[in-house]
């Protein structure tokens, strides 16, 4: 499976500079960690991104932002950005930043 590298270098240059920073290449497409958690990561064209169990109904009234699904059954927690919303650097990074904020909470892998 492929996915958007030009959305994964834009993902790349918000993380990069995030203390313990790393990227993997998952479920066909790539992921990216801090401290061994995954933040986010990019399917095809578009972005999924960790919210929280206890922010996931907030993030999905967003814009642009569905379920997550890849088995049939939506991981709670987790929502898909649909690409069509993630033109601007600013929207991106706001999206980025929601899941950071969420995953410094978690200890360490």
């Amino acid at each position: 499976m492929t996915y958007d590298k030009g959305l994964a270098q834009r993902v790349h240059e918000i993380l990069e500079e995030e203390p313990g920073f790393d990227e993997k290449k998952m479920f066909g497409g790539i992921c990216f960690l801090l401290f061994g958690n995954m933040v986010c990561g990019i399917i095809k064209d578009d972005l999924i991104v960790r919210v929280g169990a206890s922010n996931y109904d907030a993030a999905l009234k967003m814009p642009h932002a569905k379920k997550f699904d890849l088995t049939g059954k939506a991981m709670t927690g987790w929502v898909m950005v649909l690409s069509t919303s993630l033109d601007s650097d600013e929207e991106l990074s706001d999206w980025v930043q929601k899941a950071v904020l969420f995953v410094r909470m978690l200890p360490p892998k």
